[in-house]
């Protein structure tokens, strides 16, 4: 009830509905029937397409007739990650929320404010009776964070509105006009299992307490990768024989946790020496960015199998040859991240059917210039194909090119200074938004996203600052009343 009642209420109450239901990526059929049911209260025109995306029409309210109609588009699917000892089931409860220092926050899990908060205001927009608007053409799509394939398949004749507003940004003080596109990069193998020499002894290391975040937005901010820190330990230590490596998941979530156990023989360096020296180096370089980041090392059970030395040496060198983090600063936009990769997920085990060990790298590479896109795959897959695994791409989509000089663009930019007594940014952000996607489906289009202040998306840290939706909720009003007259 305390969520409910924040202000502006119109909003508020929406993205507490929305967050009782279950809404996964590729899992959205709760959410669709949601925003559907929405529309068939309210009397509204609405359509959907075989994958799930939903447009919802609403006539221009009296006085806006001569206005330019406008899209305004957020996704319903949302990114769930949870903190390790927290017990949540994603498919099946609610969203459980708190109000802390101003943001609202989830207990434990991922908060939907990326994109909920847009999706509520386009509710709140759908249901008002007193908001000046044009007509609108509300677009709720699926399966933006895990390939956009919404987007991709989204009718090139739904839209008649040459303005698009995609709520799905998280700086309010920023209208970006461009985003990065993007590419996922898998990586597998398989090894034959050995077994481990009796006199071995068995180690665990794990990482754990990073703070994880947004793999394009927050991939300049020198936050730790799991897989990455992990290998660094493998590296020092080896020769080994690895046994299970378990890191990371979501392809656009920076990982927070990972572990590895491995065998080492009793004539080996001097592991604890060697962990140690390696856990100093690291916790000083991340004291300021990763103050709760957690490395552990113990002796375990004496498994049967792992993979051999040389195996093991495969997978330890391609692992720490392959990029991570900002590839490249883009020349043109200052302090614009152009190309990056983020080693997700790293999967290596024993597999009971085929009696070997299976090795997995997920990865998602982004570049707001396609050449650089290309570059960035091209040094992934000489580390991983010159360690003889294989190398596949997929789900591949475009950037968005930014146009400064949009009549739209220039509205907003007007509209804020007289709101806030300050120059909104126009940047190009990291991220990657379905605007590229779409604005390929329809090339005279003119779009722009904005959106209120969150924080620590696609982690358990999410949180959604609750000054700034009042801020982003008065601006999206008034950008609507302003809409430029139909040519």
């Amino acid at each position: 009830m305390e969520i409910q009642h924040l202000e502006p209420k119109e909003i508020w109450k929406n993205f507490y509905a929305l967050n009782q239901v279950p809404r996964p990526s590729k899992k959205e059929a709760q959410v669709t029937r949601f925003i559907i049911d929405f529309a068939q209260k309210l009397n509204l025109e609405h359509k959907t397409d075989d994958v799930g995306n939903v447009l919802i029409l609403k006539p221009c309210t009296t006085g806006m007739e001569n206005r330019e109609t406008v899209v305004l588009q957020s996704h319903l699917d949302m990114v769930c990650q949870k903190n390790n000892e927290v017990i949540f089931d994603f498919e099946t409860q609610p969203i459980q929320m708190e109000v802390r220092n101003g943001f609202v926050f989830a207990k434990g899990t991922t908060l939907g404010a990326d994109n909920g908060m847009g999706v509520a205001a386009m509710m709140a927009l759908l249901e008002s009776k007193d908001i000046p608007h044009p007509s609108l053409e509300c677009l709720f799509t699926i399966d933006e964070e895990t390939g956009m394939t919404g987007a991709k398949v989204l009718r090139d004749d739904w839209l008649t509105g040459k303005i698009m507003l995609n709520l799905d940004t998280e700086e309010d003080d920023e209208i970006d006009i461009g985003c990065a596109g993007g590419i996922d990069v898998s990586v597998n193998g398989e090894m034959a299992a050995e077994e481990i020499l009796k006199d071995a002894k068995i180690y665990k290391i794990r990482v754990k307490g990073l703070r994880g975040g947004h793999s394009g937005m927050d991939i300049d901010k020198n936050f730790g990768n799991a897989n990455v820190l992990l290998t660094r330990f493998l590296y020092a230590i080896k020769p080994l024989q690895i046994i299970r490596i378990q890191g990371g998941g979501l392809r656009n979530a920076i990982p927070r946790e990972a572990e590895v156990e491995f065998a080492l023989s009793p004539s080996s360096n001097d592991i604890d020496t060697i962990f140690q020296n390696t856990k100093k180096d690291i916790l000083e370089e991340f004291s300021n960015t990763e103050p709760n980041l957690q490395i552990d090392l113990e002796q375990v059970e004496f498994p049967s199998k792992g993979i051999s030395v040389n195996d093991s040496l495969r997978v330890i060198l391609a692992l720490t040859s392959a990029h991570n983090g900002v590839f490249r600063m883009s020349p043109d936009v200052p302090n614009l991240v152009e190309a990056s990769n983020n080693i997700a997920q790293v999967k290596l085990g024993y597999n009971e059917n085929s009696g070997t060990f299976s090795f997995a790298v997920n990865s998602l590479s982004r570049s707001s210039v396609e050449s650089t896109k290309k570059q960035v795959v091209q040094q992934l897959t000489a580390a991983f194909e010159s360690n003889q695994f294989n190398v596949e791409t997929s789900g591949d989509y475009p950037g968005w090119k930014p146009v400064p000089s949009a009549e739209i663009i220039l509205v907003m930019r007007t509209i804020y200074i007289s709101l806030f007594t300050d120059e909104a940014r126009v940047v190009a952000c990291h991220a990657g938004l379905e605007c590229g996607i779409i604005g390929a489906k329809y090339p005279e289009m003119e779009m722009v996203s904005f959106g209120p202040n969150i924080r620590g998306a696609h982690s358990p840290e999410e949180c959604v600052e609750i000054a700034s939706v009042q801020k982003f909720w008065k601006f999206l009003q008034e950008i609507l009343k302003n809409i430029p007259v139909r040519n």
